[in-house]
This record gives structure tokens, C-alpha cells and sequence, in this order.
């Protein structure tokens, strides 16, 4: 394992996504290393031991800050595991007819704001010295060179953006954090809420669970290194094309 990896590493690690990859990989991170505090970060926290965060609320994030201000463990690891492709109102684009200011701003406010807003509440605990990893899911269908199909205008537009950002947030951090180390993750197909009203068009064999998807990504994670930093990984290692 290279030397600035999780393994073996003490503090804190915080999952922020109370969904099936993000609990999978809460679960599998703690497994995995056990010397770190795992916490998973949810709108919705289910027990005592999680804690409350929204990436769509300033306040909540401010009071995440606080919350990891006043944390003994340092913070080493910190994975978005957040995401929202439809909702009660909308669905993919198949057109641009279709498309609303309303659907293209909420996507926006959760898949490429969120994530960096995220980075910036956690920023003021980070150590120069002290190795971190930032991680977000991003998404094959947010790279502009890989799209052969079009539509899905908020979500793609949305992801490719997520990838700008945290790519600008990489040659920042090289400078000012040079031990933290920025990887945007592709998980694939998996099976949970975002992803079931298209499973139908994938192949069983290409339809992950939660938890084969957590360790495809975890074994991605756990070997980058800042000279890394600023990546477009997939599941399975491979550099997806912005």
C-alpha cells in the first residue's frame, strides 16, 4: 500500500450520503480500517452514532465545520456519496423540450455544488502535513467526451461540472495541502433508488449491489496518492475521459 494510503491510518473518516452506496461504503470502510472513526453524514440520520449534514444548506454545513472543529480525530477521509438523477417532479431529459429551469438548478445544487461546498466546510480542519483523501462519485454519463446518446441535460451537465470543480479543487489543494489527494469516482450501475427506474435497459451481470460497488471503489481509493489528485477514476480503475 503506497505510504500516504488509509492503511493504518487514525482519525476520523465521514461518509456523507445516507443512501445504499453511501451506507455500503461506510460499512466497508470500517471494515477495512478499522484504526479510523467511520461516521456516515445523512439529511436523515437513522441512530444516535450518525450525523445530520445537507449539502443543499449553508447552515447545516456550518455547522458541520463546527462539529469537525471541535472533533479530537483529524479528519483523514472524506467520501460524497450523495446524488439525485430524477424526483418527485422531473426525470431525465430524453429531449430539450423537456428540460426546466427548476430540474436543471436542483440537479446543479446537489451534483456539482454540493460536493465543493462539502470541501470548503472541511477545509478549515485539514493539516498540510497530515495525509487526506477526498473523494466524490461522479458519473460515467458527466464525461463530454464519452457521450455518444445525448439528453439527460441536468444530470450530465450537472456531473461534468461536479468534475470541473473538484478538478480546479485538486491544483488548489496541490499548493496549499500537497498530502491532500482529490479522486472523482465512477461506481457504476448499482442497484439502489437513483438507478431503478432504468435498470430495465442493463445486464444483470453489469448491475452492481451497494456493497460490490463499495469495494470496487474502495479498492480504487485506498491506492491513490496526491500525485493522483484530481483524477476521474471508474470502479474498476480506469481513467474515464472529461
Amino acid at each position: 500500500m503506497p505510504e500516504t494510503s488509509t492503511n493504518g491510518w487514525q482519525g476520523r473518516a465521514l461518509v456523507v450520503g445516507g443512501g445504499g452506496i453511501g451506507r455500503a461504503l461506510s460499512a466497508e470502510l470500517a471494515r477495512r480500517c478499522p484504526s479510523l472513526f467511520v461516521t456516515l453524514a445523512t439529511r436523515h440520520p437513522l441512530s444516535d452514532a450518525e450525523w445530520t449534514v445537507d449539502l443543499e444548506n449553508p447552515e447545516s454545513l456550518a455547522q458541520l465545520t463546527e462539529q469537525l472543529r471541535a472533533d479530537s480525530n483529524p479528519l483523514r477521509v472524506v467520501i460524497n456519496a450523495t446524488g439525485r438523477l430524477h424526483g418527485p417532479s422531473y426525470q431525465p431529459e430524453k429531449r430539450l423540450q423537456q428540460a426546466e429551469q427548476s430540474s436543471l438548478l436542483d440537479s446543479f445544487a446537489i451534483n456539482a455544488a454540493g460536493p465543493l461546498l462539502l470541501a470548503k466546510s472541511v477545509e478549515p480542519v485539514l493539516n498540510r502535513n497530515t495525509p487526506f483523501h477526498f473523494a466524490s462519485l461522479s458519473a460515467r454519463v458527466g464525461s463530454i467526451g464519452d457521450n455518444q446518446s445525448g439528453g439527460w441535460y441536468a444530470y450530465r451537465g450537472a456531473k461534468a461540472a461536479q468534475n470541473m470543480m473538484l478538478r480546479c479543487l485538486s491544483l488548489e489543494w496541490s499548493r496549499r495541502l500537497p498530502l491532500a489527494t482529490v479522486t472523482l469516482l465512477h461506481p457504476g450501475t448499482t442497484d439502489t433508488a437513483l438507478s431503478k427506474p432504468f435498470q430495465s435497459f442493463v445486464p444483470r451481470e453489469k448491475l452492481f449491489s451497494p456493497e460490490r460497488a463499495a469495494g470496487h471503489l474502495l479498492d480504487v481509493l485506498l491506492h491513490q496518492t496526491p500525485s493522483d489528485s484530481g483524477r476521474f477514476i471508474a470502479w474498476d480503475g480506469q481513467d474515464i475521459p472529461w
